[in-house]
C-alpha cells in the first residue's frame, strides 16, 4: 500500500494559547478503512522555545532532517504512515499509526541511525478507530488541492 504525499498546514492553539502548526496528511482513508494500523505512536521532543513557541533554527533543522528520514523510511516499507506533525509552545510531535510496535521501532531507529541524538519521547496506544487523526482533521484539515 503506498501512502499519498499530500498534506495541508492550519495554525491551531495550544491550551496555553501559543501558536501551534498543525500538518495533517490528507487522502489516508483507505489506510484507515484497512483497519490494520491499529496502534498510534506519538513521537514528542520537547524544546526550549523561541519567545514565538517555535523551535531554534537549529532545532527546526534536524526536525525536518527527522521528518525526512522517518518519512523515507515508513513510506517504503509501510509498517507504519505518519498522519501529522505538531509544532510549537515548545515541543514537537510526530504522530504515527502503525502495525506492529517491534517493527515500528526497528525502522524507527534505523530512520534516526545516522542524525544527532534527539531528546524524544515516544509512546504507543491502541487507537483502532483513529481517533486522533479524525480530530486533528476535524478541526484543522484545509484541502491541499485547495477545493
Amino acid at each position: 500500500m503506498k501512502f499519498p504525499d499530500k498534506w495541508w498546514t492550519s495554525p491551531a492553539e495550544s491550551e496555553a494559547g501559543k501558536t501551534v502548526i498543525i500538518t495533517g496528511r490528507d487522502g489516508l482513508e483507505k489506510v484507515q478503512a484497512s483497519g490494520k494500523y491499529i496502534y498510534r505512536l506519538d513521537v514528542s521532543w520537547d524544546y526550549e522555545p523561541e519567545a514565538s513557541g517555535m523551535p531554534s533554527d537549529a532545532d527546526a533543522r534536524i526536525m525536518e532532517e527527522a521528518t525526512d528520514a522517518l518519512l523515507k523510511v515508513f513510506d517504503k516499507n509501510t509498517a507504519a504512515v505518519m498522519t501529522g506533525i505538531y509544532t510549537g509552545d515548545g515541543r514537537r510531535d510526530w504522530i504515527f499509526y502503525c502495525l506492529n510496535l517491534k517493527v515500528f521501532s526497528s525502522s524507527f531507529n534505523n530512520a534516526l541511525a545516522d542524525l544527532p541524538a534527539m531528546p524524544l519521547e515516544i509512546s504507543a496506544t491502541e487507537d483502532p478507530e483513529w481517533e486522533e487523526y479524525s480530530e486533528m482533521r476535524a478541526n484543522t484539515y484545509i484541502d491541499p488541492d485547495g477545493e
